[in-house]
C-alpha cells in the first residue's frame, strides 16, 4: 500500500490569503500546504479520502489516473468543495462510488444537487455511487475492509477510516477509548495537529503526541497544520523518532 499526502493543510491552506507571518513566506515548499487530503492505493485499487477544493490541482501534480471512490470524513468545505472535479473520471470510468456519513451525504445533496439529480440531468454533470457510512460497521474498499472510527470535532461527529495497518484521523479534538482501541496495532496512523495553542475543535501539537503515545504505530504522519505550528524544519526537529510532520506530495509506502 502507498499513501501520498495530497494536501497537509488547514482550510485556508499555507500561505494564507494576505498572511504577513514568517511561515506563509517561507521558500521550504514543505511550509507549503494545500487543503487536507491522502490518496491511497495497493494492487489496482485506488481511493481519496476526502476531496476538498484543491482536488484538481492535487489530481494533476499526483498523476493520478483512477479514482475506485471517495471517502468522506466530514462536510466542512476543506474536505468537499472539489466534488465537481471528479468529473474527468466519471467520463472515463462511470458513476464514482462515494462513502460518507448520512448527515455527510445529506450535505453534499443539498450543495451538489446536480450532482445526485436522478432526472433532467445536465449532460457535463458527474454522478456518484452512494454508500453510507455507519459506525461500527466496516465496509469492503477494493478487496480489503475498511473501519470507520468515529471522532469529534468539537461537537460535530467525524470518521475517521482503518484499512488495514494504516488509520487516517483528521479534525479530531476528542476520541472515545472504544474507538481508540480500534487503533491499536498500526503500522502507519496519520493524524491531524493544527498548532501548539489550544483550540475549541482541533487537537494540539501535544494532544495528537499524546494519542500516538498511547496508540504507538509503528511511524506517526502529522497534517492538518496550519501556519502558527511554525516551520517545518524546526518543528520536526522536536518530534519523536517515529513521529514526522507530514508535507504536500509526501509518499510513504506500507
Amino acid at each position: 500500500m502507498k499513501v501520498r499526502f495530497l494536501g497537509t493543510g488547514t482550510s485556508q491552506g499555507i500561505p494564507v490569503i494576505g498572511c504577513s507571518e514568517p511561515v506563509c513566506h517561507s521558500s521550504d515548499p514543505r511550509d507549503k500546504r494545500l487543503r487536507v487530503s491522502v490518496w491511497v492505493h495497493w494492487g489496482g485499487h485506488s481511493y481519496v479520502i476526502d476531496c476538498g477544493p484543491d482536488f484538481r490541482q492535487q489530481m494533476l501534480t499526483s498523476q493520478c489516473q483512477k479514482v475506485d471512490g471517495i471517502l468522506y470524513t466530514h462536510e466542512h468545505a476543506d474536505h468537499t468543495a472539489g466534488l465537481d472535479d471528479i468529473r474527468p473520471f466519471f467520463f472515463r470510468q462511470g458513476d464514482i462510488p462515494i462513502y460518507a456519513h448520512e448527515r455527510v451525504l445529506k450535505n453534499l445533496r443539498k450543495r451538489f444537487d446536480y450532482v445526485f439529480a436522478e432526472e433532467d440531468r445536465y449532460p457535463g454533470a458527474p454522478s456518484v455511487t452512494v454508500n453510507e457510512v455507519v459506525s461500527g460497521q466496516p465496509f469492503p474498499l477494493g478487496d480489503m475492509m475498511a473501519e470507520p472510527i468515529s471522532i469529534k470535532h468539537g461537537e460535530l461527529d467525524v470518521f475517521g477510516y482503518r484499512i488495514g495497518d494504516f488509520a487516517y484521523i483528521t479534525d479530531i479534538k476528542y476520541i472515545a477509548p472504544e474507538e481508540a482501541e480500534k487503533l491499536k496495532g498500526l503500522k502507519v496512523l496519520v493524524v491531524s495537529a493544527l498548532r501548539h495553542e489550544p483550540h475549541d475543535t482541533h487537537y494540539t501539537l501535544e494532544e495528537a503526541l499524546r494519542l500516538i503515545a498511547v496508540l504507538k504505530p509503528e511511524r506517526a504522519y502529522l497534517t492538518h497544520i496550519s501556519h502558527h505550528m511554525g516551520f517545518h524544519a524546526e518543528v520536526q526537529e522536536t518530534l519523536p523518532p517515529n513521529v514526522f510532520l507530514a508535507y504536500d506530495n509526501l509518499e510513504i509506502t506500507l
